[in-house]
Parts: C-alpha cells; structure tokens; sequence
C-alpha cells in the first residue's frame, strides 16, 4: 500500500503488517529531499488527489442519492470512464486549463 509521510507511524506500519500489505511510506523529510535533487519532482499523491478533485465534479456522486449500491457503483464506473477518455483527448480535447475553441468558428475560419 502506497501511503505519503502523513501515516509514517509505527501503529499504521503495524496494521499493515497484520493485515498483509506491504507498507510503501515516505519517511519524513524524504520527499523535501526528492525536490531538491530532481528539478519537476511532483509527489505520488498528487495523482490521486486530482482524480478525486475530477470525481467531484460529478454530482450524482458526490452527493449520494441512490439508495441501490448497483446503480452507485454504476454511475462511479461511468465517471471513471468519462474521465478516462477526457484525459485521454479522445473525445478531441484533453483536460487543461486552457478554454477550448469554438468548433464553429474554427469551422468559419477555414470557409
């Protein structure tokens, strides 16, 4: 279990141990020496908390008004797969911060 300097403690490093999982913790002060060496070193945690930062875009999730745990789960794949294919540019574009283009004054612009 990949786990950041927040729960570098000895009672978490135990109830991974009893339960099986195999601790991945930063040490303290390990990553503050990580972004001086590598110039651009951004942290593993990162990633996961700008997935959940996209998830909560999705108010049918965020706010969980079904009561069937089947449909939940249904909806929780289908934005994990829109998200997919957003980062992906499949769908023309990718996620930036940059404002997309207008399509038909592109289309205008080439007449």
């Amino acid at each position: 279990m990949c786990l950041d300097k927040r729960y570098d403690f000895a009672e978490v490093r135990r109830t991974l141990d009893e339960f099986g999982f195999t601790a991945h913790i930063r040490s303290r002060g390990e990553e503050a020496k990580a972004i001086k060496r590598e110039a651009g070193f951004k942290a593993r945690h990162w990633v996961v908390e700008r997935t959940h930062s996209w998830l909560n875009r999705f108010r049918r999730i965020l706010v969980r008004w079904d009561k069937s745990p089947e449909n939940y789960i249904a909806f929780l794949h289908f934005a994990y797969a829109l998200i997919t294919i957003r980062a992906a540019g499949l769908l023309g574009y990718a996620l930036s911060s940059q404002p997309r283009a207008d399509p038909l004054e592109t289309f205008h612009a080439t007449q």
